[in-house]
């Protein structure tokens, strides 16, 4: 070394900071190379993302849902005697029948409850296709 004390102060000076700048670099080196895998993730992702776009762009779109098509009148009897003991009481007539006649026929008392259960329960019938109303109030069995 030399003997010129300014000239070892400058030395010494230049060899610290040298030593600094060193652990400076390194540092940003290490944040370089953190910053650096940081943005392939994001860059994979990004990646990612565009492909799922094009993917969900490119499903086609789903077929229409048909509309409900209308079930035909189910022509079952109801299983309640009430429903049997009405058809009895057609065909014994062989004739069209109005709610009260068949509550004639049924021997039941002639009220208003009485006829209104029996019309709801011929409108039904009718309703399934096991009876017709050719005019309002008057049912009858459908001709074969």
């Amino acid at each position: 070394m030399s003997e010129i004390p300014h000239i070892e102060a400058v030395l010494a000076y230049i060899e610290a900071r040298e030593n600094e700048v060193a652990e400076q670099a390194g540092r940003l080196r290490d944040q370089i190379a953190e910053l650096t895998a940081r943005l392939g993730e994001f860059d994979t992702e990004s990646e990612n993302l565009q492909i799922t776009r094009k993917t969900l762009l490119n499903i086609p779109a789903p077929a229409p849902v048909p509309a409900p098509v209308d079930e035909p009148p189910r022509t079952e009897v109801p299983e309640h005697p009430a429903y049997q003991q009405i058809l009895a009481a057609l065909a014994d007539a062989g004739a069209p029948l109005r709610a009260r006649d068949i509550c004639e026929a049924l021997d039941l008392p002639i009220l208003p409850k009485n006829t209104e259960g029996i019309r709801s329960k011929l409108k039904r019938l009718v309703t399934r296709d096991i009876l017709t109303e050719p005019e309002p109030g008057l049912f009858t069995q459908p001709r074969p």
